[in-house]
């Protein structure tokens, strides 16, 4: 499949590492810094230019093109991309955006601009903050086959009832499924012997009730799912994070400092209490009772201020946060210095996008710790390597780094073991090394 990325930022880029093994890839940017980088970094075709203006889609071989993926960091420009990609073209068309209501736009006559499928950033980031929420130490949540099945990553305390013992003392529920640890810079695939050590991540996958028993387990006492909510900064992310946790019957705090903007969410958002003030300001803190909140989300228009926001919050008492990160890099280090969740809008758009690049038969994918593996979810043709096969027999012609997490037959879950038999039509979610998802997607 030939792909047009146009956009080199992070989001770009990550698609483009993610495409470059299995398809012909070819990335446009304006920058010739960053198109010298790429030619020399990644197996693609890197051309300068603006991609808005039909020479340079040409130059990129729009005519051949399957598929074209605007990611710039501007909404207007994405969508004229797509636009003129449909002049040239029959590719399928993606337009990244920021903005809501350019998404609700697209969404009341599919098809307008030229787009085949647009991506709101903010609105994926806030829909990703209220799935954490719902599960106590939870660093990660996905939904697939349709609900019917959840894939979650917890960080395991040195206090947690599972800590130093194997996966097969640990594994007590009846449908949920063990698939990874990460410890450190290793990814272990479980298996019954693997141990899990206090500061591991482990990845789950299974029917909601399970990992939410399992994420009640093994964390404090007491600690449930998180009811009462603080958003710091009313940024657009900020806005639509209050908004989603609207949408689901809860009554968030947003606290925002600049008045007219303060205003403004306070009109749109009726069942959220805005406050109008510095987030830094200990003693409104103090006075509010911050401490109290089950989580505290910082969405402030930057990294340092959302960092500081996050500390101030843990060291008031409160039992959880999230910080939203533009910079992927400090993930790890919002993390280590005590944030307990760190979301990338960048990183949340791009495997939104991804999945739509993967084999006919994919049906949801989900990046897990920054794009080092993957959960997919596959519909089960008749050609599949697992049809008709035990699972114990037919995980024997995959590569070692897959587990079967569940499959969903006909609306109902089935918690895979060694001798469950795999059918057609069945849709398997399954935890792949990145590395051989080309080789899995080939073969099922």
């Amino acid at each position: 499949m030939r792909v047009i990325i146009v956009g080199a930022g992070e989001v770009g880029r990550s698609i483009a590492q993610n495409l470059q093994a299995s398809h012909e890839v070819v990335v446009v940017d304006r920058d010739e810094e960053i198109v010298e980088d790429l030619t020399y970094s990644m197996d693609v075709l890197a051309i300068r230019g603006n991609g808005t203006e039909i020479g340079t889609l040409r130059e990129a071989g729009i005519e051949d093109a399957d598929l074209v993926i605007a990611s710039t960091d501007n909404d207007e420009s994405n969508v004229v991309i797509c636009g003129a990609a449909k002049t040239k073209s029959d590719a399928f068309t993606i337009a990244r955006v920021r903005r809501r209501t350019l998404l609700e736009t697209w969404q009341g006559s599919q098809g307008a601009f030229g787009v085949d499928f647009m991506v709101c950033t903010d609105l994926l980031t806030a829909q990703t903050i209220f799935r954490i929420s719902g599960l106590p130490a939870a660093q990660d949540v996905n939904m697939f086959a349709g609900g019917l099945v959840r894939m979650a990553e917890f960080e395991i305390g040195e206090d947690s009832p599972i800590a130093d013992r194997s996966v097969q003392e640990a594994d007590c529920y009846d449908s949920m499924t063990f698939a990874a640890i990460f410890r450190d810079d290793e990814m272990i695939v479980a298996s019954g012997e693997s141990i899990i050590r206090p500061g591991d991540r482990v990845v789950v996958i299974g029917s909601p009730d399970s990992v939410k028993g399992f994420a009640s387990d093994i964390t404090s006492p007491g600690q449930d799912e998180d009811k009462e909510i603080v958003i710091i900064g009313a940024s657009e992310i900020g806005f639509q994070t209050a908004r989603e946790f609207e949408d689901h019957g809860y009554e968030p705090r947003l606290i925002e400092q600049d008045h007219e903007r303060a205003r403004e969410v306070a009109e749109a958002l009726p069942n959220t209490i805005v406050m109008e003030s510095d987030a830094t300001d200990t003693e409104f803190l103090v006075r509010e009772h911050i401490d109290e909140a089950d989580l505290v989300v910082a969405t402030l228009d930057g990294d340092e201020k959302n960092l500081l926001a996050s500390l101030l919050a843990k060291r008031l008492g409160v039992d959880r946060t999230i910080g939203v990160i533009e910079n992927h890099q400090y993930a790890d280090l919002f993390e280590q210095v005590g944030v307990d969740v760190a979301i990338n809008p960048r990183e949340e758009t791009a495997e939104e996008i991804i999945r739509f690049t993967h084999a006919d038969h994919t049906e949801k994918i989900a990046m897990v710790e920054h794009d080092r593996a993957e959960v997919i979810e596959i519909e089960v043709g008749e050609n599949s390597v697992l049809t008709n096969r035990q699972i114990a027999e037919a995980t024997a012609d995959l590569p070692d780094c897959v587990v079967i997490g569940a499959i969903s037959r006909g609306g109902e879950l089935i918690t895979p073991r060694g001798t469950t038999v795999v059918e057609p039509g069945d849709h398997v979610v399954l935890f792949v090394d990145a590395a051989v998802l080309d080789r899995v997607l080939e073969v099922l």
